[in-house]
């Protein structure tokens, strides 16, 4: 009876930790001001050679690359608001001013189309 008691405790302790929301990804860039790297040119470029591979990366830029295939599969669940409305205006950005590369990184990180349409409805819909 003892062990049928403790299994049931290991199981319920499990199953709370497997319904823990998951974890957030790391805040320590969420100073990063987006309006500046948006309106300089060349940090811009640089951070959008990063994350096509070709040009070296910045930690930030490291951690964008190394997060941003989880990112679109999760819909950003993971990430904290600041992240949420940063990628949105980034996403923005792109579109409008920077068709092209916007267009290569969609072909690069989203090459099947899985998020594409998900993604330009929820900017439709001003999400």
């Amino acid at each position: 009876m003892k062990t049928s008691v403790a299994i049931l405790v290991v199981l319920a302790f499990a199953g709370l930790a497997l319904a823990a929301p998951e974890k957030q990804y790391t805040n320590k860039f969420d100073n990063v001001n987006v309006d500046d790297v948006l309106g300089n040119g060349r940090i811009l470029n640089n951070y959008l050679k990063c994350l096509m591979e070709k040009g070296p990366c910045t930690p930030e830029g490291r951690e964008l690359k190394r997060l941003l295939p989880d990112a679109l599969e999760s819909e950003c669940s993971k990430c904290t608001e600041v992240q949420r409305r940063n990628s949105n205006k980034v996403i923005n950005f792109l579109r409008s001013n920077k068709p092209g590369e916007w267009k290569l990184l969609l072909d690069k990180y989203d090459s099947k189309g899985i998020y594409r349409s998900k993604y330009e409805s929820q900017a439709k819909k001003g999400h």
